[in-house]
């Protein structure tokens, strides 16, 4: 299968009081299409600032970011666009907007890319049946609890079948058999649906799952 996310020599490194804070030292490494990489590492080790730099959440010090061949970084790239069709993120903190509803929160992708209404709320409530959350999905995120929330923001990355699906720690919240479930879920989509998965974790189960597995250290990648 193709590579069709790839990072060359990246680094980030973070101004502060204390001096400098070299969060990712010379990264490389490439993702197939179909390809499960998991990546781990101790807390501040910098899994979720290479994420973010993988998802164009973040710029990099130095070092560069392919999607499909693009540079991220190129004047010529239209980065809303390419990030929007191919790359979906999950985060630890949800990112969920507290005004909308759980229903509302997973279709913000869908209403950006102009989806027709039917097949939108089709998706939707698909993708929160697979989260188990399909009875909640009228309540706004401060009626959930942490898990819940977590849910929401991973039907919220799956209900677009992502062609790259970025995750950082998401079964962290979850309970051991909601967390099997989201597992099986990730790997049906990359094992079957072809998606690029990249998923920062100390799940051994998830690494379990992985064909790939890298390990961070002090920012620097080494396959483990």
């Amino acid at each position: 299968m193709p590579d069709v996310l790839n990072a060359v020599e990246l680094t980030r490194t973070f101004r502060t009081p204390a001096g400098e804070v070299h969060a990712v030292r010379g990264v490389t490494m490439s993702v197939a299409a179909g390809e499960l990489v998991v990546v781990r590492g101790r807390s501040g080790a910098g899994k979720t600032t290479l994420l973010s730099l993988l998802g164009g959440l973040d710029s990099p010090t130095s070092g560069a970011v392919f999607v499909d061949g693009q540079d991220l970084a190129a004047p010529a790239t239209n980065l809303s666009a390419l990030l929007g069709d191919r790359v979906a993120s999950i985060l630890q903190t949800g990112g969920l907007i507290p005004q909308l509803s759980a229903a509302e929160n997973v279709e913000v992708p869908l209403r950006i890319r102009r989806t027709a209404v039917a097949e939108r709320d089709a998706r939707v409530a698909a993708a929160l049946e697979a989260v188990g959350l399909a009875e909640h999905s009228r309540q706004r995120p401060s009626e959930l609890s942490g898990g819940q929330q977590q849910r929401v923001g991973i039907a919220r990355a799956l209900v677009m079948s992502p062609g790259i699906l970025l995750a950082d720690e998401p079964t962290a919240q979850l309970d051991s058999e909601t967390g099997a479930q989201i597992m099986a879920l990730i790997a049906r989509l990359v094992h079957t649906e072809g998606t690029a998965a990249v998923v920062a974790t100390h799940d051994a189960a998830m690494a379990e799952r992985a064909d790939r597995v890298l390990e961070l250290h002090d920012g620097a990648l080494v396959v483990s």
